[in-house]
């Protein structure tokens, strides 16, 4: 690992130093390794004489290197966002975290991504929807990115696993820390299918403060917002707040009127929040926008299995009857019927007359 990864390491990890101070340290001495080495007049010279100084000397005090074996047998990555792969709508928001711990893996493709949050109290209308359009954004090849906390959040990354898609959880605390620890086996899973990803350092425990943080993180690494169930003081508003403000797309479920988990979401679309019905009031939203749709058509078209894909390619060259693409797979009629109809449900293909096949041009 790089000396400018350990000392980044070293200075996330003092108490007190959140990503602002960080990055106001690291650009007033001009890397984390020149905090670690600047002597204490030049530290007090900056900072004063308060407790992040003090945190700062204290922390001089003990080995830089102290974490990274630890970081290295748990497969905890280290990303900086000066790094190549560091997420770029992430990279472009306003306070971005300087430094992401990851265990699993962020890739190119969750780039196309929707957040779906909600109330940890939330009803069963509300875990149903939650899975449910998840299930349903995961199959479109899209990533379901959440805060794996109890109720909405927890649906949220069941659904896109359901789904065999991809899901990030976003933490409040270390992501060697599981909260709640009753989501210990999902957290595992989501770590399979994606990433569990948190700017808090190994061990930080996860207390109140750090959640409004962390909200900014979800919307900040998604296209767009949805909230299920929240309450007029739902965590979630404030992710809401935070998309809107880096000019991301709200969209929200609507509820029942009498209910206390709807009462935020309503109130959502009454300000101008997408009203959501199923995942194509998301998708739609993006048909405007040629360049995310295409790339959402890359991949979803990368979810289908080998036979899918080879069936869809054949006949988007040009219209196919059932014999053309029998002998084309050289397979057997049924098996052919089963490929054709799996393509149909998932919008790849339409039937047209003469028992024949055609893309559907209207989505690719």
């Amino acid at each position: 690992m790089d000396n400018n990864r350990v000392f980044a390491i070293w200075l996330s990890s003092i108490n007190g130093i959140g990503s602002k101070t960080f990055n106001k340290l690291v650009g007033y001495f001009g890397s984390p390794e020149a905090v670690y080495k600047a002597d204490n007049k030049e530290l007090i010279k900056y900072l004063g004489n308060g407790v992040t100084y003090k945190n700062i000397v204290e922390a001089k005090k003990q080995n830089p290197f102290k974490n990274i074996d630890i970081l290295i047998k748990n497969k905890i990555e280290v990303l900086l966002i000066t790094d190549e792969d560091y997420p770029e709508l992430l990279r472009n928001i306003y306070n971005p975290p300087p430094i992401l711990y990851i265990r699993g893996k962020l890739k190119k493709c969750d780039e196309i991504s929707i957040a779906v949050v909600g109330s940890r109290n939330a009803t069963a209308y509300g875990k149903f929807i939650a899975e449910k359009i998840s299930y349903d954004i995961a199959k479109h090849g899209i990533t379901v990115i959440s805060g794996m906390a109890r109720g909405i959040d927890s649906y949220s990354h069941k659904g896109a696993i359901k789904a065999q898609g991809r899901t990030i959880a976003v933490l409040g605390c270390g992501v060697n820390i599981t909260y709640p620890k009753e989501n210990e086996k999902l957290m595992n899973e989501i770590i399979e299918n994606g990433a569990v990803i948190s700017e808090f350092p190994i061990d930080y425990l996860p207390v109140s403060g750090n959640f409004p943080a962390r909200n900014r993180i979800i919307s900040g690494l998604s296209l767009g917002v949805l909230v299920v169930e929240a309450s007029v003081k739902s965590g979630s508003l404030i992710t809401a707040k935070f998309a809107l403000e880096q000019g991301r797309d709200v969209f929200a479920v609507p509820g029942n009127i009498i209910s206390a988990y709807s009462k935020g979401t309503n109130e959502l679309i009454k300000q101008g929040a997408k009203l959501v019905n199923d995942v194509n009031d998301i998708l739609e939203e993006f048909d405007l926008r040629t360049d995310i749709k295409e790339r959402i058509n890359e991949q979803m078209i990368n979810t289908l299995n080998n036979d899918e894909k080879k069936v869809y390619e054949f006949i988007c060259d040009c219209t196919r009857d059932i014999d053309e693409i029998m002998n084309y797979m050289n397979y057997s009629v049924s098996k052919i019927n089963y490929i054709l109809t799996s393509l149909t449900v998932k919008g790849f293909i339409n039937r047209v007359p003469g028992n024949k096949y055609e893309k559907n041009f209207e989505k690719f």
